[in-house]
């Protein structure tokens, strides 16, 4: 019964989430020019540099779009060619873990296309009488260390309003429905030179220019990226071929492009492309700084002399308490535009330490101030709480955030992504380790567990909020078997099975529901429905592991701490024999800590198996358990002294 209740309620509530209602129908008229370039940024379109373009996004939706690829640095033959296929990359030379099919179909063989090239835009007229749909490859800029740039723009905005005046003119109301898009960062002499594979896609590519006439004066966006003023080259070519009313063969990643209402869409394309340009360079500065702080307070509570010392472990019990708060404070930093400051990193660096001192207070100065437990407990429960709350909101600020979904990577734009659903299980489980220290009766704790499960999964999973799929097939699990355990209820082979069930029961539900919207709404989760009814679930689930291996072996640093996490993992679990006196002291001052390391592993290494980036899930586990596990362990007195359990322990524990 108790399996079957954490599942149940999960479902039940997931599905009651109500997601994002359906679109309006798209503009009807079909797109009759689209006119390709590379290296155009926002920050290129300018009234006296760039004329015809700034006249063209003036009139046009706004958006700033990824163009990442399957390669470290995306190129522009890259980029034509998703632009045909609808893929991110090369087929010929994309590894196997991408799923891009081979050999690439061209999917405008079904409409009637004809191309022009840079130097002959006049030709755009004729080929649009004739019915056509046009194809202007326009030329590239040059990258922004080159001389040349600022002449290549004079050259890009010259035959673009050549491209224009031929086809009416571009303040002209009979315009046809026109898009221009940036299809990569940049077009090298050797693309073949520069264009290497890595485990995941570039974050130095920059955002590129996106605009479509049928959406003036609106920010563009799109079912694929659900953010305001971002969208995604493939979403290119599944906007060209919707307009006509045509689908692309196979399951293209690309959703139509849809306007959205914005005071200032060129404003929010430029800010887009700013803050992920300087995100990446910003956050360690911003966020180390603090968990600088973090980590003088695990030295001191780690090293016998020190901790020893009453005064001094209480500050450092303080500043391991609050050492991750830049976790979730760093998920709000949009809130402030630090990305227009004069220094933008000290500009972020500034609001993360605001927040950061903010939530200090409320963790230190509290009531709860006067447990040892009290302050890590709060402190954990408010980074899952905020960015649990952030995704439940539908994920408004990530962008522009450190640690939060970046529009440059184009990994995922929404939702929690992995490394944030490795610090919200990190963190819930540590708060119900705090908390179970106070509350001591086997049923209190198992509702507790049960409450904090389903809110977490319910949040993770649903499509409006979370639309993580791995995430559901870990967390019940672990707080299934963490229920389990406080309950004394002896775990079987049978319960850890019906708990895997479970969570692939709950998540298949949740995903159905979503495939039953409209296309353009689905999530992740309502895709992989798409997959399973189109006979790839094999060659997904081959995918997802082989980018999980990939990631581990080609990242040195991450093989390195998943080597850490295995031992970290055995050591929590076996603290006598290792002779880790303070925290077998733990577990004999409160016995229920040892079941939540257990829940804890768990959820680590399911987590691990069933996501594609399970190195970097597991990474930010370990990195919020230890700041936070120092802060509770007994200071070396009471290690020394006899054990003194202040709760009979669980027959499971």
């Amino acid at each position: 019964m108790l399996l079957g209740l954490l599942s149940a309620l999960v479902l039940g509530l997931a599905l009651a989430v109500p997601g994002p209602s359906a679109s309006a129908d798209g503009p009807e008229d079909p797109v009759r020019l689209v006119i390709a370039t590379a290296g155009l940024t926002w920050e290129d379109i300018d009234a006296e540099r760039t004329p015809t373009l700034q006249c063209l996004a003036d009139r046009s939706g706004a958006g700033a779009m990824n163009t990442t690829s399957t390669t470290v640095v995306s190129t522009q033959r890259q980029g034509m060619e998703s632009l045909r296929t609808g893929y991110r990359g090369l087929a010929e030379e994309a590894p196997r873990t991408s799923g891009i099919p081979t050999p690439p179909t061209d999917q405008w063989e079904q409409l009637p296309v004809t191309t022009v090239e840079a130097d002959d835009p006049a030709a755009v007229g004729d080929a649009l009488d004739e019915g056509a749909i046009v194809l202007l490859d326009a030329g590239s800029v040059h990258a922004h260390d080159e001389a040349a740039r600022e002449q290549s723009l004079e050259e890009l905005d010259e035959t673009v309003g050549e491209a224009l005046e031929a086809a009416g003119g571009c303040e002209a109301q009979e315009l046809p429905r026109t898009l221009l898009v940036s299809v990569a960062a940049t077009d090298p002499e050797d693309p073949a030179a520069t264009e290497h594979t890595g485990a995941v896609a570039s974050r130095t590519v920059g955002l590129q220019v996106a605009l479509d006439t049928a959406f003036p004066g609106e920010a563009l966006t799109s079912g694929a990226t659900k953010q305001t003023g971002v969208v995604m080259l493939t979403d290119v070519l599944s906007t060209i071929l919707g307009s006509y009313d045509a689908a692309a063969d196979g399951l293209t990643p690309g959703q139509p492009f849809r306007g959205t209402e914005h005071a200032d869409p060129q404003q929010l394309a430029l800010d887009r492309s700013e803050a992920a340009r300087l995100v990446d360079g910003a956050t360690v500065p911003a966020l180390g700084s603090w968990f600088a702080l973090g980590a003088v307070g695990v030295v001191i509570l780690l090293v016998p002399p020190l901790a020893r010392q009453p005064r001094l472990a209480g500050v450092g019990r303080a500043l391991a308490a609050v050492a991750p708060l830049p976790l979730a404070v760093g998920m709000f930093a949009s809130l402030v535009p630090w990305w227009r400051a004069e220094h933008p990193t000290l500009a972020l660096t500034g609001v993360v330490w605001a927040g950061c001192a903010l939530l200090s207070v409320l963790v230190l100065a509290g009531p709860w101030r006067r447990h040892r437990l009290g302050p890590v407990g709060v402190s954990a429960a408010l980074i899952a709480a905020l960015i649990l709350g952030e995704s439940a909101l539908g994920s408004p600020f990530q962008l522009s955030s450190p640690l939060g979904a970046q529009p440059i990577s184009g990994g995922r734009f929404y939702g929690l992504s992995n490394h944030l659903f490795g610090m919200v299980l990190a963190a819930s489980l540590m708060a119900l380790l705090c908390l179970f220290s106070v509350v001591r009766t086997p049923r209190a704790r198992v509702v507790w567990t049960l409450v904090v499960g389903v809110g977490v999964a319910t949040v993770c999973v649903a499509p409006s909020m979370g639309a993580d799929f791995g995430s559901m097939l870990a967390t019940i699990p672990a707080f299934g078997l963490l229920a389990l355990l406080v309950s004394g209820i002896r775990p079987r082979l049978w319960h850890l099975l019906a708990l895997g069930a479970g969570g692939a029961i709950a998540v298949l539900g949740v995903s159905f529901l979503d495939w039953l919207r409209p296309p353009e709404d689905r999530t992740h989760l309502g895709r992989f429905i798409d997959e399973l009814l189109s006979g790839e679930l094999i060659a997904v689930i081959v995918r997802k592991l082989s980018q999980n291996i990939a990631m581990t072996t080609g990242y040195p640093a991450l093989a390195v701490i998943m080597v850490l996490a295995v031992l970290a993992s055995v050591a929590l679990l076996i603290p006598g024999r290792l002779r880790w006196r303070r925290l077998a002291a733990l577990d004999a001052e409160h016995p229920a800590s040892y079941a939540v390391r257990v829940a804890l592993v768990v959820g680590a290494w399911v987590g691990y198996a069933v996501n594609d980036t399970g190195p970097v899930l597991v990474a930010a586990m370990v990195g919020l358990w230890l700041a936070h596990l120092p802060a509770v362990l007994p200071s070396p007195q009471a290690a020394d002294a006899p054990a003194q359990p202040a709760d009979r322990p669980a027959r499971a524990v």
